[in-house]
């Protein structure tokens, strides 16, 4: 180092190492010699001035939300009711209590607001007028409107407001509480209507569009993608509806507003959120817009809507259960039950039947087999593909219409005995015949005196523990039978328990329903 430094106070030494220190720098920027430099100069060449619009990738084109809610929004509505007129209350107090009227006009200590009811709800006679807000679209230019049955469920008036602010009273022609589907009908011509899509075209992972009134805000619009199709939800009167998941912001008011796809065609309808506060948390629930279409049809043509049945109760099959039925894997409708007399008991169908589908339309789960038969129209006949012992078989079912449920089975409980630990981790015991004779708790089905419901043909479980427990089984649940091998008694019970295999199928019988639960034995 120091003979360069040296050197290179001479002249002609300073002009030999500039030449050859160019040199250098001139070769290490070819792209042959360094990829890495050559990346970072390329990334420096094509990244833009500060401040500058980031360009989007080749071929890809983000959404026109805007021009989507310019055509589409005018034909989304803003709904609002009002109940029947009622006494305002004071929760837990009689009328005839002498402080009534005073908590009614000065508040109940620790209520909101420090008044007994919401302010604007009550007046100087005691009365109150509950009231609520959604959202609708128009479907028809002479002014049929959908609409959740939540919405407008029990309501006296009916105020529509369209975009340029005109307002209809609305007449309710008809709600389905199982679909949540409502029709309105305002009198007015010549109104924007929105264009009808094919849910079954939708993807997980497209883009969808709401536009409703979230907490009263008119033509809110907000976007999201699908996040799942055909999904079924626990509870409630659901069960003919196989909703679109999405992760759009819906709330309060957004119940009945459609939700569009980027072709600007009304895929569903906003019905559910799923929420621990109340508010939107990144899951909400459409209707399919085939489904409301159909139910709307019905409304308007006869006023109500009739679905086909086939007389059989149904649960999921997780892989232990098809595992334990020796199906390839969890797919179909297991039959849990199936209804005395009805159309699937004069067909043939049994007890421990998987329905792998119907009219050729495979059921991967089991809330998919309700949507596909109540659409079917009462008396016409349906080709089911079952499995039963091991091997699938075609069953012809004919539909009838469904009707309200009838009285089920009162709930029993029995005194503990004893009885050995299977492997399942059981402990079961026989049901005496006194104990039969007797019967269980009361069923209020039955006549005034309050006759008893007949036990079950099964093992009384005294205690579950281990894989059972794990499973569900319940202490008084009461064993029918084990891989579709009926039990009677305990010693049979072991019998069918140690033929089973390790994952077993038990059909219990709990309270009011008959249910399978799979157990995977040690």
């Amino acid at each position: 180092m120091h003979w360069v430094l040296t050197m290179s106070r001479r002249p002609f030494v300073r002009r030999t190492l500039a030449a050859a220190f160019a040199l250098l720098v001139f070769t290490a920027c070819q792209p042959n010699n360094s990829n890495a430099e050559s990346a970072a100069l390329a990334t420096l060449a094509q990244a833009p001035a500060a401040g500058a619009a980031v360009a989007p990738a080749p071929g890809v084109v983000l959404p026109d939300f805007a021009s989507l809610v310019q055509q589409q929004g005018p034909a989304v509505v803003n709904v609002s009711t009002k109940g029947k007129r009622m006494r305002a209350g004071v929760p837990g107090m009689s009328p005839d209590d002498p402080f009534f009227e005073f908590f009614r006009r000065f508040g109940v200590p620790g209520a909101p607001g420090g008044r007994g009811g919401a302010p604007g709800e009550g007046d100087d006679e005691g009365t109150r007028r509950p009231g609520g807000e959604g959202s609708g679209f128009i479907v028809s230019n002479d002014g049929y409107i959908l609409t959740n049955a939540h919405v407008v469920d029990e309501a006296e008036e009916v105020t529509v407001r369209l975009t340029d602010r005109r307002e209809f009273t609305a007449r309710i022609v008809g709600l389905d509480k199982p679909t949540d589907v409502a029709v309105l009908k305002i009198e007015a011509k010549d109104l924007p209507v929105v264009r009808i899509g094919n849910p079954a075209k939708l993807r997980p992972g497209e883009w969808v569009l709401a536009i409703g009134s979230p907490f009263g805000f008119d033509n809110s619009a907000t976007a999201g993608i699908v996040s799942a199709t055909a999904r079924g939800l626990p509870g409630g009167d659901s069960n003919y509806v196989n909703f679109i998941q999405t992760d759009v912001a819906v709330n309060p008011g957004n119940s009945g507003g459609p939700l569009f796809n980027l072709a600007g065609e009304v895929v569903g309808i906003n019905s559910q959120i799923y929420s621990r506060s109340g508010g939107y948390m990144g899951i909400s629930f459409a209707i399919p817009i085939d489904v409301a279409v159909s139910v709307r049809d019905q409304l308007i043509a006869k006023g109500r809507v009739s679905r086909g049945k086939i007389g059989v109760s149904i649960q999921q099959v997780d892989a232990t259960l098809a595992e334990s039925f020796g199906l390839d894997r969890p797919r179909g409708a297991l039959v849990g039950g199936v209804e005395e007399d009805g159309p699937a008991s004069k067909a043939g169908l049994r007890q421990g039947d998987i329905i792998l589908s119907a009219n050729g339309r495979a059921i991967e789960r089991s809330e998919e087999l309700p949507t596909i038969i109540g659409a079917i129209r009462p008396g016409t006949e349906v080709t089911l593909e079952v499995w039963r012992d091991r091997a699938k078989r075609s069953i012809k079912v004919r539909v009838a219409e469904l009707e309200p449920p009838g009285p089920t089975v009162a709930d029993t409980g029995k005194p503990e005995q004893t009885s050995s630990a299977d492997r399942l981790g059981l402990v079961v015991r026989d049901v005496s015949p006194e104990e039969r004779s007797r019967g269980g708790s009361r069923d209020p089905s039955q006549d005034q005196r309050g006759a008893r419901a007949p036990l079950p043909e099964g093992v009384l479980v005294v205690r579950a523990q281990g894989a059972a427990r794990d499973a569900g089984v319940q202490r008084g649940d009461f064993v029918l039978n084990v891989n579709g091998r009926p039990v009677k008694t305990v010693k049979e019970f072991r019998e069918a328990v140690e033929k089973g295999g390790k994952a077993v199928a038990l059909l219990v019988q709990r309270g009011n329903s008959q249910i399978f639960i799979p157990v995977r034995g040690e």
